[in-house]
């Protein structure tokens, strides 16, 4: 029996344009993001799906709830999904760390683990989250077809915790997560492999 989960970033939200760490902060999606999760809810609702989760912050719910009618599927949302707390950086752009806290970006660009932002969330720690979560999912859905739609570094430590790369390499092997595009793990004996990886299900709407 194997579970596929699809792991994915969601849609593009009002602080993409300027690049901000959005860790904490409750925002919203942009006009673009709604069509990408229109885009995706579409592509859910063929997709076979027996479930679909989100993480409770606005810019998932938002993604998820379409998916979730689209699939005729009730959404669970899970706490433990939510991204990282970024700290000192949440709500900055990588300029304005640079000009006001220069050693903190150039020891976080060297080590975003070890050197990770201050006063945000260890990403050890999130990467465990995410471990249990999953784990929790296979507990739950020995086999079938899952949407979890969720966030993108938080979604990168995970990948990285699940297939043994190292977690400070996390920025440099999975530099970037398109919005509502789809990442598919198969879990299989509790090992799981990485099936795809910035899957566009919405060819013209994702990028």
């Amino acid at each position: 029996m194997s579970l596929h989960v699809f792991l994915v970033r969601h849609g593009e939200s009002v602080w993409h344009e300027e690049n901000r760490y959005a860790g904490v902060s409750d925002i919203e999606l942009s006009e673009h993001g709604r069509a990408q999760a229109a885009g995706l809810a579409s592509w859910a609702g063929r997709a076979d799906l027996t479930a679909v989760w989100s993480s409770p912050m606005r810019r998932c719910r938002e993604t998820a709830e379409g998916c979730a009618d689209r699939a005729g599927l009730p959404l669970v949302l899970e706490p433990q999904l939510r991204e990282l707390d970024f700290g000192v950086a949440e709500g900055m752009t990588r300029a304005e760390l640079r000009e006001h806290l220069p050693g903190v970006l150039k020891a976080f660009e060297a080590d975003p683990v070890g050197s990770h932002f201050p006063e945000g969330e260890d990403p050890v720690a999130a990467g465990e989250r995410y471990a249990d979560v999953l784990g929790g999912l296979r507990a739950g859905h020995q086999e079938g077809r899952v949407l979890v739609v969720a966030h993108s570094t938080a979604i990168r430590l995970a990948l990285c915790r699940l297939l043994g790369i190292p977690l400070r390499d996390y920025r440099r092997v999975f530099p970037h997560l398109a919005n509502c595009a789809v990442n598919e793990l198969v879990l299989r004996d509790g090992t799981p492999s990485l099936l795809a990886l910035n899957q566009h299900v919405t060819p013209g709407v994702s990028e």
